[in-house]
């Protein structure tokens, strides 16, 4: 499992290398304040192919930092959302770049407006642990795409990833472009106190407020992409079996290490003992063992492994039922540094799983008598970066999106929302503010600039002092009504 392994003298030195290379990639900006349509395409397509060339090895790093990661979990989770993101992104950049044109009020006639959406600088990147290759390389699309510069600050979590990113950075891009830093929270937070043009962050609430609060000190615009507790309901219209498989998958990929995973479930109450016989029985056909198998990944270190196993003996001494799921037992997997999926039922306030965030494959199932009791219950907490449904009744459905705020929704889905690359990705609320992926992604990193533009009839002469002119009737008559 990794640990950090930077030194304070390495620390240091990536602080040092930070000043420099901000001002080098600003310095550098200025002198190409707005690359072209082919030099853009052509940065995206150099990305594409590193990406794919240095597969196996980025592949191997994910799983040497985890401890274990699945093949299959980072190819799903890290390399498929990141390379049809840039796939998406060549296709419609041409038409993204293009000045959006405007209304032009009678007025202001004869005149033209639009909106040109212009680079704005340097883009810097703060990537967490969990999808170390998604966070940071998801983002430098849109950056690269928007003509901007870019630098990225990964995880000391994942410390032999960082290498191979790096070095797979490095072989098509030069650092006035993008650079990449590692290293632990001393780093991060030099980084975020950085005056770049936009700062996006991913990872969790309370480093998010230390984060935006470091960004103010330069009025630098921010990005939070944040956590929080994830809701799943279960509504009375769907069999068991059909939703489970709606959320499970959502719940186990990345060993439940997912920003946007279902953190806990919704059920109505008579359904609760059944729901979790059917959740064993397809988490047993997913995964019929887990201490060896190369399908489930481990938890990404010691500290956060000992978190989790901590939210479940607090849940079981305030009164909770826990129910490991499996037949290895818990201690073998712990041992391998994984935790197989556990369900705790009889959860109440008190306990701290049903408090912070999970982020990791322990599941809290909380019972309900009407629907509206569980729209309450969401109602009632901070606003989610997702909620789910599993209903396939459309009224349900849109009373459900109409009453409940959450970042993103799926309806009888979950955590997908994220891959779709036409749908902004975000929170509001405690999980976070800002939007990015697809084409709101390009705005976010760009300058909407508004633009009004005249030709050589100047019609605003007319109207110019002293007043009370004819035309100054007319306007008046007109337009103040």
């Amino acid at each position: 499992m990794a640990e950090n392994s930077y030194t304070p003298e390495h620390d240091k030195a990536q602080q040092i290398k930070l000043d420099h290379c901000l001002s080098k990639q600003q310095q550098h900006f200025k002198l190409q304040p707005y690359p072209s349509l082919t030099d853009r395409l052509d940065d995206l397509k150099k990305l594409k192919g590193a990406l794919l060339r240095y597969q196996t090895p980025l592949l191997q790093a994910m799983s040497d930092d985890f401890g274990h990661r699945s093949y299959h979990d980072s190819k799903m989770g890290d390399l498929l959302p990141t390379i049809t993101g840039i796939n998406y992104t060549l296709k419609r950049l041409k038409k993204w770049m293009k000045p959006n044109k405007r209304h032009v009020g009678t007025l202001f006639q004869p005149g033209q407006a639009f909106v040109s959406y212009q680079p704005i600088g340097v883009i810097g990147i703060i990537a967490p642990w969990n999808y170390p290759l998604f966070l940071a390389l998801g983002p430098l699309t849109t950056a690269l795409a928007t003509g901007n510069r870019a630098m990225i600050k990964m995880s000391e979590f994942t410390p032999r990833t960082n290498q191979i990113v790096k070095q797979m950075l490095a072989s098509i891009f030069s650092e006035v472009q993008v650079a990449l830093f590692t290293g632990g929270v001393a780093v991060a937070e030099h980084f975020s106190k950085q005056p770049f043009d936009h700062l996006i962050f991913t990872g969790s609430t309370a480093v998010g407020k230390k984060v935006m609060q470091a960004a103010s000190a330069n009025l630098t615009p921010v990005t939070l992409e944040l956590g929080g507790k994830s809701p799943t309901i279960i509504a009375d219209d769907i069999s068991l079996d059909d939703a489970v498989s709606r959320f499970i998958f959502g719940k186990t990929v990345n060993a439940g290490q997912t920003c946007v995973a279902p953190d806990y479930i919704l059920c109505p109450a008579e359904k609760v003992e059944a729901l979790q016989k059917t959740i064993a029985k397809q988490f047993n056909r997913m995964y019929p063992t887990i201490a060896n198998n190369d399908d489930y990944t481990a938890i990404i270190n010691s500290q956060q492994l000992a978190r989790l196993t901590g939210l479940i003996e607090d849940a079981r001494d305030k009164g909770a039922t826990v129910i490991h799921i499996g037949d290895d037992a818990l201690k073998d997997c712990v041992a391998k540094g994984k935790l197989t999926l556990t369900l705790i039922t009889q959860v109440n306030a008190d306990m701290a799983v049903m408090q912070d965030e999970i982020f990791g494959p322990i599941l809290p199932i909380v019972s309900y008598d009407h629907i509206d009791n569980a729209i309450q219950y969401i109602n009632e907490r901070p606003t989610p970066l997702a909620l789910y449904l599993c209903s396939h009744d459309k009224l349900l459905q849109q009373k459900v999106l109409q009453n409940t705020q959450s970042g993103g929704v799926c309806l009888n889905d979950a955590t997908v929302h994220v891959a779709q690359d036409d749908l902004p990705f975000g929170g509001v609320g405690q999980s976070g503010m800002g939007r990015y992926h697809g084409h709101e992604g390009f705005i976010t990193f760009s300058n909407a600039k508004s633009v009004f533009k005249k030709g050589k009839i100047n019609t605003t002469k007319s109207a110019f002092p002293p007043t009370g002119k004819l035309i100054h009737k007319l306007i008046y008559r007109l337009f103040i009504r």
